[in-house]
């Protein structure tokens, strides 16, 4: 196990590094010049000289990457070339607490809500129970996330006026007050997810109950409940999980909608106008922190197989 998270950490590292390296040099290629963008018609050739320089962007590509690769190993991502100056560092770290309590109460709200409903569609199989759980996972699926959004708005914000419609309140300040603003984004988020692995549990599921050992399991007389719980589930959550941690690192960069719909400044949200604005210190560090989350987060997803399964050995 140790040589495996060894491996494992070692060939993170270099997929953080190509995905880095990549976004460095493709935004040198997108059309357009931050200086000139910064400064518009207000300034001549001297001023934008001088910006240009002070932000080092008058040096040769190769050199401008190499300084901002051997800061970054430093843990300085730079600086945002707007504004004030606000280092990258503090732009995610304010950023990022938001989109990942998002990304978690939506994860924790389509499984209460995936769990069950998989579980009666595969255990009741072709019955009325089976059909209401799958058309409600196609009509997750097929409704937008900032549809969905919108409409809860309009429910529960605008007309009933139980939850706040925008922003974001940390926790540190109110447990209820983060809650209030997050759970309406968060079912927004999570209604999709909940039908992926609704309909990824009970797939599984129903392959399971095919196998021999289940009949072995009631021949000796075990309750159904002991051999849902105790056999099948273990062995049908293998393909959940690599569905589900793969899902779960989406909802990090595909929250961006939801956020914008409901004004919360993630880190999706600092992205986009990074790229917009061609802010490219805020791109790049924002890019290596979503790549860091989708690397360790199938490495998590490595681990749980061996605790789910324990015929799975990493030698």
């Amino acid at each position: 196990m140790t040589v495996f998270l060894i491996r494992r950490t070692l060939g993170a590292i270099a997929v953080m590094w190509a995905v880095a390296t990549l976004v460095f040099f493709m935004l040198r290629l997108v059309p357009g010049d931050p200086i000139a963008a910064m400064l518009a018609d207000a300034a001549g050739p001297e001023a934008e000289a001088a910006l240009r320089a002070r932000l080092g962007l008058d040096q040769p590509v190769a050199v401008q990457y190499a300084l901002w690769l051997w800061n970054a190993l430093q843990g300085d991502l730079g600086a945002s070339i707007y504004g004030s100056n606000q280092p990258v560092r503090t732009i995610i770290a304010e950023a990022f607490p938001r989109t990942l309590s998002l990304a978690l109460l939506s994860f924790v709200i389509a499984v209460a809500i995936a769990v069950p409903a998989g579980i009666v569609s595969a255990t009741r199989r072709n019955t009325r129970a089976d059909a209401a759980v799958s058309l409600g996972a196609f009509l997750g699926l097929s409704m937008p996330d900032f549809w969905l959004a919108i409409l809860l708005i309009i429910v529960f914000a605008a007309n009933l006026q139980w939850l706040p419609a925008i922003g974001y309140v940390p926790m540190s300040e109110s447990f209820w007050g983060w809650l209030e603003h997050l759970i309406l984004p968060a079912i927004a988020v999570g209604t999709a997810f909940s039908a992926i692995i609704a309909r990824m549990i009970r797939s599984s599921l129903l392959e399971v109950m095919k196998a021999d050992y289940m009949r072995t399991a009631r021949a000796k007389g075990l309750r159904e409940r002991a051999i849902l719980w105790g056999h099948a589930m273990p062995n049908a959550m293998i393909p959940v999980i690599t569905v589900v941690g793969i899902a779960f690192a989406l909802l990090i960069s595909g929250a961006v909608v939801v956020e914008n719909v409901f004004a919360i400044k993630g880190l999706g949200r600092v992205l986009i106008g990074g790229i917009q604005a061609r802010d490219y210190p805020v791109v790049q560090g924002a890019i290596l922190v979503i790549s860091a989350f989708f690397v360790f987060s199938n490495l998590l997803v490595d681990l749980a197989y061996g605790a789910l399964d324990p015929r799975i050995r990493y030698d």
